[in-house]
């Protein structure tokens, strides 16, 4: 898949992975490197000047390149969701979050208003909110930072998707919440063999959750592997550089 923005260098240039159920692929690399683009793209939610210029998405059988807008109406949250990197502007903040949690169940027909709410409840305790019942009255802005990107991924999980973009999951998170959601993360893909496309600059991060790594530069993935084997070997410059400022993570 290529993807551009009109100028010289495309921001995503012949990017090409898969992703299995079950398994978190980490796409690693720093700001501007075309991690989020591809994300973006992957969605068709660019916007212009972006575009998609070349290449396929291939989900469950089918191009999404190729499918009107309605039809990704129906893949966007039901078959691929996205958890932000801030929830606090994704989040509406004049909506309950148990609401937005409903939303998204109801947009896409999977419960009635009253099932959806009590899925509502259902998936906040899942994420591992407290007195989830209480919670999912409260707004965005009554929330702690940690529990709003709960929020979000309690969201993303509403209609089942068997892939879920993380786009840098964590960065707004001091340590400590930070893994207690990579924690959550990885109980979450256990609990309902979810693929999960893990987004993040952080070669921490990617060492403790990933199966697989794709390292991302100037918009091209310049080695993907198992992390174990990039970890210990890693054959380009890139990668090293990255490695070399992540303490212990070799």
């Amino acid at each position: 898949m290529t993807s551009t923005f009109g100028g010289p260098s495309p921001a995503v240039d012949d990017v090409s992975f898969q992703i299995s159920a079950g398994e978190t692929l980490g796409l690693v690399g720093e700001s501007g490197s075309g991690k989020s683009v591809t994300a973006f793209s992957i969605l068709r939610l660019l916007q212009p000047p972006g575009r998609i210029t070349g290449g396929t998405v291939m989900f469950q059988g089918r191009d999404l390149l190729t499918l009107s807008e309605s039809g990704m109406r129906e893949v966007r949250g039901a078959g691929i969701s996205l958890i932000f990197q801030e929830p606090m502007t994704a989040l509406n903040p004049v909506m309950r979050v148990g609401d937005q949690i409903a939303e998204a169940l109801l947009v896409h027909g999977k419960a009635t208003r009253a099932e959806a709410r009590e899925r509502a409840i259902e998936l906040l305790d899942a994420v591992k909110i407290p007195d989830a019942g209480r919670r999912v009255r409260d707004y965005p802005h009554q929330l702690s930072g940690g529990m709003r990107q709960r929020v979000m991924i309690a969201i993303a999980l509403a209609c089942r998707p068997p892939l879920v973009i993380a786009d840098e999951p964590t960065t707004a998170l001091d340590v400590t919440i930070q893994a207690q959601v990579l924690e959550l993360l990885r109980e979450l893909r256990a609990r309902y063999n979810l693929a999960i496309l893990l987004i993040t600059h952080d070669f921490g991060v990617i060492a403790e959750m990933a199966d697989r790594v794709a390292v991302m530069f100037k918009g091209r993935i310049v080695e993907e592997g198992p992390v174990r084997d990039i970890l210990r070997h890693p054959t380009h410059d890139y990668t090293r550089n990255l490695l070399a400022a992540v303490p212990g993570a070799r």
